[in-house]
């Protein structure tokens, strides 16, 4: 006789021991359900066993042999049926069993392979038999559903009392999937969610604080909750059944006769007993199916009397309007009922404007003798149409009126537009070249920067050079009054004189210079190109007492323009007066300068000129002078060297007059230079 196997159990695996045949050493061989592996090992004194798997679970072969003797060979051959659709996790139900040896029938057999009929045994070895599919005890990991409340622990009805340990500590239910923390205490997955989404999570039975990645699923006690006995929740409606926790949903959902389900028909809202839904949709529902004694239709019950009221068209029912006719199918009473003698009607000149109204057999005779009367109302609304039809002709006639005028008016606007735009052409380009200027001129700015630095240095150095020389005459006085007579001091002032005379005339080549950029920077500041030109002259006392000691006597404004292609002009001003005016008056003058465009432009010049030196007080009388150009003076004819002999007015206004007026502010006088561009033609 074989030895018998051995089977241990657990709900993820399954490991299987069998004696040898002198029962002196074992041979195991382990499955894994989840992962799908199998080990198989054998003592020493089975050298020829073996064991193997090959790929996934799912798709694999396992072979488990072992020998008897070197003559006598049984093998046992566990095989997984099916294809690459089966899933891991089931795969111990889906074994079949082939070629068993004698060792395993009887109860072993029935412990691993608890639904195998006895009467399908192989005594022999044969070839490969089809057994029905092993079918394993799952919990909810293999698929079983479990009933889990939202919030909290389970409030059923246990038969026995539940031990403290199978309690949460925090809603002091029965545990839901229960959580253990570090301090050996159990939660429900719910309540720890809740105490880990408070800022330090603390345990509610012992204080100590909860740390997230040391709680984990207590399984072992999971599965202890999960058997414990429980009433079947129907109990109040008559259901005795004892069951495990685990198998409460499907309970309910399958087998208890007392649980409440809805109707099969989807208007019906009752809700009745399992045990009463046959009877139910059967007998009772009110959206049963009923025939219709009259049309044999299938009707609801709940519509069938309304059915039989309006809307069988097989039932019976008489002339509305008592007619001749006295029964009729409802389907015949809409055709009747267009025949009908009876039946209320109106004359068919109800549009033209007759009144009348009776049953059709007074319609009809209405019409024979009303024709004249019918005639009148079809003249009288042909009328009304004509002058219709004549108000909608004099609307016409306006409305194609105002339509040519909006025609007329949007050609216009098409013509002005276009004007628009041809003008804005032209000032883009204007402005282009007006850009161009502008670059240019920073440039000169930048370069007349870089020119007048060292200038700027010299002076610097001038000023210097003044208090050295200041110094320096301090010093001869001092000798002077020392001692005139001696003949050495006789020779140090002549040295003395000398530096000081190079000095001078250092000083004059600097203001000079330091002038020009003045007047250069003056010219790129303030260009103007409208004809208008307002200059501003500062340090007036300093440069009238220069052009009195005969240093500066003139000064020129910055250039300005009658337009970006027009003629070039600047002012002239003599601050101690020329000519006639030398002492007395500021003599001011207009001067042509050579432009760029002037071979566009017309000569001689023929502009009016108006000169104006402007009062900076509040009553703003300016002191001004207007002249024509003589056609016939060199001044006006178009220029061949830089500028032109200046023109203008010798005694503008008296020395006396400006300094004491309103005209003078802050050492700064404004003279302002208008040439009248109002006639003169584009280049």
């Amino acid at each position: 006789m074989l030895p018998r196997p051995v089977l241990i159990s657990w709900p993820q695996a399954v490991l299987l021991l069998w004696p040898s045949l002198d029962e002196k050493s074992l041979t195991c061989a382990a499955f894994h359900v989840e992962d799908g592996w199998m080990i198989h090992r054998d003592p020493p004194s089975f050298p020829q066993s073996w064991g193997f798997c090959v790929g996934d679970f799912s798709v694999s072969y396992f072979f488990l042999t072992f020998q008897r003797s070197s003559k006598r060979t049984k093998p046992l051959v566990v095989r997984q049926e099916g294809s690459d659709h089966h899933s891991s996790r089931g795969a111990l139900s889906s074994l079949q069993l082939a070629d068993v040896p004698p060792c395993f029938h009887g109860a072993q057999k029935e412990l691993f392979f608890p639904k195998m009929e006895s009467s399908k045994k192989m005594d022999s070895p044969g070839p490969l038999q089809t057994n029905p599919p092993l079918k394993l005890h799952t919990d909810r990991s293999a698929g079983t559903p479990i009933f889990a409340p939202e919030q909290g622990g389970y409030k059923e009805k246990f038969v026995k009392t539940v031990e403290d340990k199978y309690k949460c500590e925090k809603c002091r239910l029965v545990l839901c999937s229960p959580k253990q923390t570090e301090c050996g205490h159990r939660f429900c997955e719910s309540c720890m969610a809740a105490l880990l989404s408070s800022s330090s999570p603390k345990c509610t039975a012992c204080q100590e604080s909860i740390v997230k990645d040391k709680v984990f699923k207590d399984n072992c006690c999971k599965r202890e909750i999960l058997a414990l006995q429980i009433y079947c929740r129907n109990e109040s409606r008559g259901c005795a059944e004892q069951l495990t926790l685990g198998h409460l949903l499907v309970h309910l959902k399958n087998d208890c006769h007392f649980e409440e389900l809805p109707c099969v028909r989807a208007d019906c809202k009752e809700k009745v007993l399992r045990k009463d839904l046959r009877d139910h949709v059967e007998k009772a529902c009110k959206y049963r199916e009923a025939t219709c004694s009259h049309c044999k239709s299938q009707v609801p019950m709940i519509a069938l009397q309304k059915h039989e009221d309006t809307d069988c068209p097989c039932v019976v029912v008489s002339c509305p309007h008592k007619c001749s006719v006295q029964t009729l199918l409802r389907s015949e009473l809409s055709a009747h009922l267009s025949e009908c003698v009876n039946a209320p009607s109106t004359c068919s000149f109800k549009r033209y404007g007759c009144v009348f109204q009776g049953t059709n057999q007074q319609i009809k005779a209405h019409e024979a003798s009303s024709a004249v009367q019918h005639v009148n109302l079809l003249k009288e609304w042909s009328n009304s149409l004509e002058k219709k039809v004549s108000l909608l002709q004099n609307e016409s006639v306006e409305k194609n009126k105002s339509i040519q005028s909006l025609h007329n008016q949007i050609c216009s606007f098409e013509i002005e537009i276009e004007r628009q735009k041809e003008m804005l052409r032209n000032n883009e380009s204007k402005i282009l070249h007006l850009q161009r200027v502008i670059d240019s001129q920073a440039e000169k700015l930048k370069e007349l920067d870089k020119e007048i630095r060292p200038f700027r240095q010299n002076w610097e150095e001038a000023d210097s050079m003044k208090s050295s020389v200041e110094s320096l005459q301090n010093r001869v006085t001092e000798l002077e009054s020392v001692d005139k007579s001696a003949g050495q001091v006789a020779r140090n002032t002549g040295l003395l004189e000398s530096q000081l005379s190079r000095h001078d005339q250092m000083l004059s080549v600097h203001d000079i210079r330091l002038a020009d950029m003045d007047l250069r920077f003056q010219v790129l500041e303030t260009a103007s190109y409208n004809g208008v030109l307002i200059w501003k002259i500062r340090d007036y006392k300093r440069r009238k007492q220069e052009a009195v000691m005969g240093k500066t006597l003139s000064l020129y404004s910055q250039p300005f323009y009658t337009g970006y292609f027009g003629y070039k002009m600047c002012a002239r001003v003599y601050l101690n007066g020329d000519g006639m005016g030398k002492g007395t008056h500021l003599s001011l003058f207009f001067v042509i300068m050579r432009g760029e465009y002037d071979a566009l432009l017309p000569w001689p010049f023929k502009q009016k000129v108006t000169l104006m030196l402007m009062d900076q007080g509040s009553s703003r009388r300016h002191l001004g002078d207007a002249f024509k150009p003589d056609p016939n003076s060199s001044s006006f004819k178009k220029p061949t060297g830089e500028m032109n002999i200046a023109s203008g007015c010798p005694v503008f206004v008296a020395q006396t007059v400006l300094e004491n007026g309103t005209y003078i502010k802050d050492d700064t006088i404004f003279i302002k230079v208008i040439v009248d561009t109002s006639d003169l033609p584009d280049p």
